[in-house]
C-alpha cells in the first residue's frame, strides 16, 4: 500500500495529470499508459482494473474535448464513422474481458500485444507520410464527403474497440495513432479519437458495472480510484489539447511510442515468466 486514501488518490491524480498531458495531443486519452500503473503500483485488481481504466476516460476526456471545441476543432463526421464500430466493438470486448481473460497470466500476455505494435507505429510513423485512402475520410469540414471505403474504417474501428473493451482503453487510442500514421494531422484525429474514446468508456463503464451485478469478484470499477485518476486527467488533457499547436506531431507521437514499447515489453516479460 502506498499510504492513506487521501495520498494514493494525489499519487494517483498526479500520474493521470502528466500522462494525459503528454497523450492527449496525438488523440489519446492515456489510458493506455495508465493501466501499468493501476496494476503495479496502485494494485487495482483484475480485472476491474480495466473499468476504472475506462471510469478514467469518461472523467478526463470532456476536458480535452472543451478545449478542442473553443479552438474550433471537430471531428466532423470522422467522429461517427469511428463511434459505429467502436461502440458495439467495446461492448463486445468488455463481456470477453470477464468470460474469457481473467487470469492475470494472460491479461499481461494481452496487454503486450496491444501495446508493442501500438508503441512501434507511433515511434515509426511519419507525421506527413502518403495517406491510406481506404483509412482516411476527406472530410475535415464535416460535410459527409469521404475518399474511399469508410465500410472498411468502420470494420477496423470495431476490431479496435474490441480490444479496447479488453484493454480498458476504449478504442480511440489505438485509432488515433493509425490514422495520423496514415496522413491525417492529428489536429483532425485528436478531437474525433478522444470523442469515440469518451461515447465507448461509457458504455464500457455501464457493461462492466451490469457485468458485476451477476458475477463475484472484482468485475466493477473501483470507483474512487478512477475518480482520483479521472481528476488529474481532466486537467492535463485541457492543457495537452491547449499545447497541441505548439508542439511538433513527429516529436509527440515518438515520445509516447517509447514509452508505450517499454511498457508493453514489461508485460510481456512477466506474462512469459
Amino acid at each position: 500500500m502506498l499510504g492513506p486514501g487521501w495520498a494514493v488518490d494525489i499519487v494517483a491524480a498526479l500520474a493521470a495529470f502528466a500522462i494525459a498531458l503528454v497523450a492527449t495531443p496525438a488523440g489519446i486519452s492515456g489510458a493506455v499508459l495508465l493501466l501499468p500503473f493501476q496494476v503495479s503500483v496502485l494494485r487495482t485488481p483484475s480485472p476491474a482494473v480495466t473499468p476504472t481504466n475506462l471510469l478514467y476516460n469518461v472523467v478526463a476526456a470532456p476536458g480535452a474535448l472543451y478545449r478542442y471545441w473553443r479552438q474550433g476543432q471537430s471531428g466532423g463526421r470522422l467522429t461517427l464513422i469511428l463511434l459505429s464500430g467502436t461502440l458495439p466493438g467495446v461492448v463486445a470486448g468488455s463481456v470477453i474481458r470477464v468470460e474469457l481473460l481473467p487470469g492475470p497470466v494472460v491479461f499481461e500476455l494481452v496487454v503486450a500485444a496491444v501495446l508493442i505494435p501500438l508503441g512501434l507505429w507511433l515511434a515509426v510513423s511519419r507525421p506527413r507520410q502518403v495517406a491510406a485512402t481506404w483509412l482516411v475520410p476527406d472530410d475535415p469540414a464535416g460535410l459527409g464527403r469521404t475518399r474511399g471505403s469508410p465500410f472498411l474504417l468502420v470494420m477496423l474501428a470495431t476490431g479496435v474497440g474490441c480490444i479496447g473493451g479488453i484493454y480498458g482503453i476504449g478504442g480511440g487510442s489505438i485509432l488515433a495513432p493509425i490514422l495520423i500514421g496514415t496522413g491525417r494531422r492529428p489536429a483532425d484525429v485528436a478531437p474525433a479519437a478522444l470523442a469515440s474514446t469518451f461515447v465507448t468508456s461509457v458504455a464500457g463503464v455501464v457493461t462492466f458495472t451490469i457485468l458485476a451485478a451477476s458475477r463475484s469478484g472484482a468485475v466493477a470499477p473501483d470507483w474512487p480510484t478512477g475518480f482520483a485518476l479521472g481528476a488529474g486527467g481532466l486537467a492535463g488533457a485541457y492543457f495537452g489539447a491547449r499545447l497541441q499547436s505548439r508542439l511538433p506531431d513527429a516529436a509527440i507521437r515518438r515520445i509516447v511510442g517509447i514509452l508505450v514499447v517499454a511498457i508493453g515489453a514489461r508485460y510481456l516479460w512477466s506474462g512469459l515468466g
